[in-house]
């Protein structure tokens, strides 16, 4: 089976993971956990149906036209907490979303993205077909799925590549433009600036964003990939990484790619850092306090060892 041409450059870095398998149509290997502790419910049977069935739309469709062996798929996690059940079959929930992406040589898999939305509105009914068009807006769940899926799938091939994710962020914005005339939350720029449109915007819209994509590449390829042969070297691309992201933060501060990014990354830059040159360690420690300053009392651990 021949492979997609747009999938040429992530299997620059990706070949280094393979180690056989059979090639698939499916690139997603989500895993949805759903806490409904807060809501009254006659019939609890329809929250474990709810999780199968989410996992199976994301999971058993093809959203590329490349193709994956099962040991490449994209592992991520959408953790949902039910906050509200307004009427039947309609659903309110805070949402977790996590991505994973291997390290290579290592068993270590490292969080690509680690994002708190709070703005789920949805209706689900059990055994009903979950249908999704992507140049159509047919309902909230699918799109919102949907809509997580590229932003997973845009984000892993940013790791592999520079802005190698621009083609599947092209159509979470796509998601986002149809949606947001549907009147759910989440979805339009005037609501707040952390959610789902903001999110995109800095992904692929905006170009001022760019050094932050390309210190993704930088961080995770030219990295964590070569942590394990050459330490060093390791923690001088990343510290440069960092001082790509700078470049961005000064002009564009708080921005919410940014803030995803060390709420992703913080504990494991501390990791990464306790280790190295001294002079090394206290220019990251530096960085860190100007980019994010709210938990300058962990990264100070990068300079106390």
């Amino acid at each position: 089976m021949p492979l997609g041409k747009s999938l040429i450059p992530r299997l620059l870095g990706l070949l280094l993971f393979v180690s056989g398998g059979n090639l698939l149509g499916q690139e997603l290997n989500f895993t949805v956990s759903i806490n409904a502790d807060q809501v009254q419910v006659t019939d609890r049977t329809i929250f474990p149906e709810m999780e199968t069935a989410f996992e199976r739309f994301l999971n058993d469709q093809t959203w590329t036209s490349d193709n994956f062996r099962n040991n490449e798929r994209i592992k991520g996690n959408i953790i949902l907490t039910i906050q509200t059940q307004p009427s039947i079959g309609s659903f309110t929930a805070n949402a977790q979303i996590q991505v994973v992406r291997p390290v290579y040589g290592t068993n270590y898999e490292t969080l690509l993205l680690n994002f708190a939305d709070r703005d789920w509105e949805f209706n689900f009914t059990p055994s009903q077909p979950l249908n999704f068009n992507e140049n159509t807006y047919l309902n909230n769940i699918t799109s919102l799925l949907a809509y997580y899926a590229y932003i997973a799938l845009g984000l892993d091939y940013d790791s592999f590549s520079p802005l190698g994710g621009s083609p599947h962020y092209e159509k979470a914005l796509n998601i986002v433009n149809n949606a947001g005339q549907a009147g759910r939350p989440g979805w339009r720029q005037f609501e707040n600036t952390r959610n789902r449109y903001w999110l995109i915007e800095n992904l692929g819209i905006n170009n001022q964003y760019q050094p932050v994509r390309e210190a993704i590449y930088t961080y995770h390829l030219r990295g964590l990939d070569i942590m394990k042969e050459d330490g060093d070297e390791c923690r001088d691309n990343i510290l440069q990484a960092l001082r790509n992201i700078q470049q961005v933060n000064r002009t564009l501060p708080n921005a919410i790619l940014i803030r995803s990014f060390f709420d992703s990354k913080s504990d494991e830059i501390v990791n990464i850092y306790s280790q190295g040159p001294l002079t090394v360690r206290r220019d990251a420690y530096n960085e860190l306090l100007k980019l994010d300053p709210t938990r300058s009392a962990k990264y100070r651990q990068i300079v106390q060892n």
